[in-house]
């Protein structure tokens, strides 16, 4: 799986816990979790979660804490997917 392809199947579970909807149509790596998008801290524990299931990986609490943008996100999910 590519970044592309992470990015397009991360998104959607991104957007369930987003308040801001209209930040989503401009959705880079640089998006910040809680800045730009406003999901709080306990939100992106369930994004963490909905990300291990839908691509059956383990993120430990080290990756966790550095999912800080999107792009970080897609980087962890990328290395886990490899390990």
């Amino acid at each position: 799986m590519d970044r592309k392809q992470v990015i397009e199947k991360f998104a959607p579970i991104i957007a369930l816990y987003t308040q801001e909807k209209e930040v989503l149509a401009n959705l880079s790596e640089e998006t910040d979790f809680l800045n730009d998008l406003k999901i709080n801290s306990a939100n992106i524990v369930d994004i963490i979660l909905d990300a291990e299931e839908a691509f059956d990986i383990e993120i430990d609490d080290d990756s966790a804490e550095q999912m800080l943008t999107v792009g970080a996100a897609i980087d962890i999910i990328l290395k886990q997917q490899q390990a």
